[in-house]
């Protein structure tokens, strides 16, 4: 049987009808595909990560205008505690191992290839709960400012804790300590 493919041609012989490529991503959909082209290219990235037994290790690994691509590694029983990210919406890809992320809709287990995308105000904690390390890969458009911490999945805020976190390291999923490589 022959699809539409097939009789309407080769879309891309047609090269006017093609849109140029975007130096920098500018939808979401381009979001989702800046990470996915990272975490199908491990040369990229795969020389970069260290584990940290004391705290969830990150690296910027790339910026552009309007957004910011991190790194992060997690050992078992390491987590984000219950956060948003502001005014940034993301988009979350396990690139190796398994993590587990909590929302007042219930956990949900993210294995390697997994990708989440959310808006500006979703509330969720990342947590490896495997006996194994895991990778993975955050895009924050705009770039990450703020993180403010919940007391839990459902959105209240954390008694006695500061309303936001403020600094571009700052993110639920990207701990409190960057290793000094070049982004």
């Amino acid at each position: 049987m022959e699809s539409d493919l097939q009789i309407g041609g080769d879309i891309l012989s047609v090269q006017h009808l093609l849109q140029p490529q975007r130096e920098h991503p500018s939808t979401v959909a381009e979001f989702v595909g800046l990470a996915r082209s990272i975490a199908g290219d491990r040369s990229q990235w795969e020389h970069l990560v260290e584990y940290d037994a004391t705290s969830r290790w990150y690296h910027r690994l790339r910026t552009g205008p309007g957004y910011e691509v991190w790194l992060l590694s997690w050992v078992p029983g390491q987590g984000s505690g219950t956060h948003d990210h502001g005014s940034s919406s993301g988009v979350l890809t396990v690139l190796e191992g398994e993590l587990t992320e909590h929302t007042a809709r219930g956990p949900r287990t993210l294995a390697a290839g997994s990708q989440r995308v959310f808006a500006p105000g979703y509330a969720h904690e990342v947590v490896n709960d495997a006996l194994d390390g895991a990778i993975s890969l955050h895009v924050y458009f705009p770039g990450l400012t703020e993180m403010p911490m919940r007391d839990d999945a459902r959105g209240g805020a954390r008694e006695g804790a500061p309303d936001t976190v403020r600094s571009n390291a700052a993110h639920s999923c990207s701990p409190a300590r960057q290793t000094p490589v070049s982004a």
